[in-house]
This record gives structure tokens, sequence and C-alpha cells, in this order.
């Protein structure tokens, strides 16, 4: 029974990479999709958060049957119980993804206010952290995973930026609010993919030493 609940949290875990890749691709695609104005880029990128969302129940019906199945023990919920948690923080940030797209679709070809600057590098740090995110939670790596959740500050301060930068913009010229305020949102949908992997990083931490670090309630 025991080699056979290992076996299965291990399809487990490959499904739950699987999963945070797709969430990866989605992000990166979503920001380069506002850079280059390509609106069927973004369509498509909206369309394929389904995929996403599919790959999630999925997940949670394999940890349902795990649980039905496999008679696990204390330890053994623990596993079960931060699977589900990682699969909905890495479904919220499909959602977010999606959400950047959904903002090229609706700016369609019209011109931004200037070139992107912070998103791309946010994109961009916020996917990596995701990547070693997964590979902390993998291999139980509670060090490892406690150190990307300090990583956060960086994307915080790239986010803060961002929007200084456009509230001046607005302030100087009101006639670009209409333009300015949807980046707005994209740049929060990224600094919110971030918070997200922080609690991945959290849950992991729990998981491998039986505590929850200290909270942030502000990222909830």
């Amino acid at each position: 029974m025991r080699e056979s609940f290992k076996k299965h949290i291990k399809g487990l875990n490959e499904d739950i990479v699987a999963m945070s890749e797709m969430v990866a691709a989605a992000t990166i695609q979503s920001v380069k999709a506002l850079e280059e104005r390509d609106v069927k880029k973004a369509e498509r990128i909206a369309k394929d958060d389904l995929l996403i969302n599919e790959k999630r129940w999925k997940i949670e019906e394999e940890c349902i049957n795990l649980i039905a199945l496999q008679q696990p023990v204390a330890s053994d919920l623990r596993e079960i119980i931060a699977a589900l948690n990682v699969i909905t923080e890495l479904e919220r940030m499909g959602d977010y993804a999606e959400g950047i797209a959904k903002i090229v679709v609706m700016l369609g070809d019209e011109p931004l206010i200037r070139p992107l600057i912070f998103m791309p590098k946010m994109a961009e740090k916020a996917t990596d952290m995701l990547k070693r995110s997964m590979q902390a939670f993998i291999s139980r790596d509670a060090k490892a995973a406690t150190a990307i959740c300090n990583e956060d500050d960086d994307i915080d301060k790239l986010y803060d930026e961002a929007y200084h930068d456009l509230l001046m913009r607005m302030i100087k010229d009101p006639e670009v609010i209409s333009k300015a305020t949807p980046l707005i949102w994209a740049t929060h949908n990224l600094e919110r993919i971030a918070d997200r992997v922080t609690n991945i990083c959290e849950r992991t931490v729990f998981l491998a030493t039986g505590t929850m670090p200290q909270v942030n309630v502000s990222r909830y």
C-alpha cells in the first residue's frame, strides 16, 4: 500500500509540474502579446486557460481518488492537501495570465503610451520563481522555498516603479488615463502571480517542516 501511494504521489507531482509549465508559458506569452500588440495570440492564450482549468480539475480528482482508495495516514493527507493548495494557486495564476491576454484584446491595435519596460522583467522573474518553487515543492526543500519567498520583494519593487511611472503620466496628461489604466491592471496581475508563487513556497515549508511561516495577509 505504501509503495502504491508513493507511486501515485510521484505521478501527482509530475502533473502539478506540467500544470505550472502551462501557467508559466501563458504568463510569458501574454506579456509578449501585449508588447507586440498581437490580438490573435492573446485570444489563443485566453482560450487556452480552459486547458489549465481542466488540468486543475484532473489533478483534484486524482487527489480525491487517493484519499478514497489509499487510506492515507496523517502525513499522507498533508501531502495531498498540499497538492490541492498548489493547484489552486496555479489555477489563479492562469487566470491572471488570461486577464493580461484579455487586456490585449480590449486594447486592440491601439498603440501603447510607452514601450513596456517593467512588465517583461516582472514576467521573467515571476516565472523563474515559479519554476524554482516547483523544484522546491517536489524535493520538499524548505530552505530553497524560503529564499524564493524573499525574492517577492524584487517583484514588488518593479510593480511600484511601474505603477508610479504610469501614475505620473496620467497626472501630466489626463488624456492617457484610458490607455494607462489597463497597463496598471496588467502589471498588478504579474505582481499577484508572484504572490501566488510565494504562497506555494509557504506551503512547501509547512509540508517539509510542519510549521507554517508567518503569513503576509495583504497578499490574499
